[in-house]
């Protein structure tokens, strides 16, 4: 049987109702288990509301009307932080609390004590990196066992794994004790989070916000780029490979998509795929590219580089300090302040994507 990613082409006049239809289309009401508590993963790779670089407002309203409108009505959010990433600022400067109070959808945060614990996990399938990081101590929140886990990633590029979609959402959830040293490794590691996602989770479903999608370095520092459509699938490997190729790239040259492909974790060649919806959409060609930045030659030293033996004392106190203190001045001082945040403030303006973002409350 094919894996079928849906794909559509929206306008903000029509995108809620269309979230709907892509749900539908997609195979969504089967993909997830009625019984199961639905867990929203939404992305925030930047608390700065950057077109393309986090999940957007209308996507998550429209997947909450989706899922409410089939009956899934134990719906939960859960929040991951990263070193430079604050949960707290991000679910807030991107507008996303008015819509959980508005459909009573609550929201726990996965480093939080009070709403859930880490407890190990010994998974079934075999690891290609984990247990180099780990060893036998590969620790996930007990939260997640159980439950339905709805990705809500966005197109756009990355500069350690090319793109970023829908096996790569799972990273700050699944993840967090050092979650960073996993970088060196980062395409086998996404592989191995998807099938421990396979064994914990009785669906899993994605739905990929296109309408301002990120060509450039990523998750942050992009160029946002209007191109109109939304996907979704049960299939992570298949909606990150159609995705990809719309963005411009072979997807089985991308590592952690072929590998998945090759281990029977989903669909990577796109030829195999059932595409459905607007279908003439997933054959466009975008042509993003991921370019250089300065902070991919840092990565580079840090991670993948023939200096990378040195990564564990790049990762502990207090180098890892200094790290942080580096990336928070590269992307929330000189990035935001200097040139993303106009772009950011432009987009509001001239956008009519900007304009409906500006019509969610901040509060």
């Amino acid at each position: 049987m094919k894996s079928v990613v849906a794909i559509l082409r929206t306008s903000p006049a029509t995108v809620l109702q269309d979230y709907t239809r892509l749900f539908e289309l997609a195979g969504g009401p089967k993909a997830l288990e009625r019984s199961a508590t639905t867990i929203l993963k939404d992305n925030i790779s930047w608390h700065y509301p950057f077109p393309s670089a986090n999940t957007t407002p209308w996507q998550l309203e429209g997947t909450i009307q989706a899922l409410r409108g089939h009956g899934f009505d134990d719906l939960v959010c859960v929040q991951n932080k990263t070193e430079v990433t604050n949960a707290f600022l991000g679910e807030d400067l991107n507008r996303y609390r008015p819509i959980f109070t508005r459909y009573n959808v609550p929201v726990r945060f996965n480093f939080l004590e009070q709403d859930m614990t880490w407890s190990v996990y010994r998974p079934k399938a075999k690891m290609l990196a984990l247990h180099k990081i780990y060893g036998d101590a590969i620790r996930i929140p007990d939260y997640f066992l159980g439950k339905n886990i709805v990705h809500l990633p966005t197109a756009k590029c990355h500069i350690y794994t090319t793109t970023t979609g829908a096996m790569k959402n799972a990273f700050g959830g699944l993840l967090n004790h050092k979650r960073h040293q996993t970088h060196t490794f980062i395409h086998e590691t996404l592989v191995d989070l998807l099938a421990i996602q396979r064994e914990i989770h009785p669906g899993i479903f994605a739905l990929m916000d296109g309408t301002t999608a990120g060509n450039g370095p990523g998750p942050r520092v992009m160029q946002p780029v209007r191109k109109n459509v939304i996907l979704a699938s049960s299939d992570q490997v298949a909606i990150d490979a159609l995705s990809a190729r719309i963005m411009g790239f072979n997807p089985m040259d991308i590592k952690y998509i072929r590998l998945a492909h090759e281990r029977g974790l989903g669909t990577g060649r796109t030829e195999e795929i059932e595409v459905v919806g607007d279908v003439d959409a997933a054959d466009e060609n975008w042509h993003f590219h991921v370019g250089r930045s300065f902070h991919l030659f840092v990565a580079w030293v840090t991670w993948f580089g023939p200096t990378r033996f040195l990564q564990r004392a790049f990762t502990r106190p207090p180098l890892l300090y200094l790290g942080n203190a580096y990336s928070t001045f590269y992307h929330d001082f000189a990035h935001w302040r200097f040139r993303e945040r106009h772009i950011y403030e432009r987009w509001l303006r001239e956008s009519d994507w900007g304009t409906l973002f500006d019509s969610y409350p901040s509060r």
